[in-house]
């Protein structure tokens, strides 16, 4: 019997048709999380014991910002920056301070989805592991888990873009 014809043994590699060449070139465009990591934490539990007393509702402060520098042409580092402080009249009960980064890979993509993945969905994507490190970290200082609110990076972006525009200047950094 002849094979001719079987898709195991019809590798098409005289390029007779249509379609991906094997071992092209990948030219589609790419981008995702390559890893994430914790590079730096700090959580502070000033006023203990006595803040596990306190009773009257906290102040939670917090503030969020997104640094971006190229490791190389393919690969970006995000770093999700977030600062919480909780005080009560008596005094501050806790601060958190996490900086959680991201190595994310793009390929063959213009710079202005390049910038839109660096400073909108790529924090859109590391935020909820950020957000748990967070939540444990108050928990394991010994007050209830602090789950911070979903935040809206794309929006945030488009706001600072505009703005940013409407100056003449470049994207800046992300600020929440």
């Amino acid at each position: 019997m002849s094979d001719e014809g079987n898709i195991i043994t019809d590798l098409n590699l005289d390029g007779s048709h249509d379609g991906p060449v094997p071992n092209g070139a990948d030219t589609l465009p790419t981008a995702g999380i390559i890893s994430q990591y914790i590079k730096d934490l700090s959580v502070e539990n000033p006023n203990a014991p006595e803040s596990f007393n306190w009773t009257d509702a906290p102040q939670i402060d917090v503030q969020f910002n997104i640094g971006a520098r190229e490791i190389n042409d393919e690969v970006s580092e995000i770093e999700l920056k977030i600062s919480l402080n909780s005080k009560h009249q008596a005094g501050t009960a806790f601060m958190v301070e996490l900086s959680y980064g991201g190595l994310i890979g793009m390929r063959n993509m213009e710079e202005q989805h390049k910038h839109a993945f660096t400073y909108a969905e790529a924090p859109r994507l590391l935020f909820p592991f950020a957000r748990r490190v967070i939540s444990d970290a108050v928990r394991d200082a010994g007050f209830p888990p602090l789950l911070l609110e979903p935040v809206d990076f794309n929006g945030i972006y488009v706001q600072q873009l505009a703005a940013s525009q409407g100056e003449g200047a470049e994207a800046p950094a992300a600020d929440a």
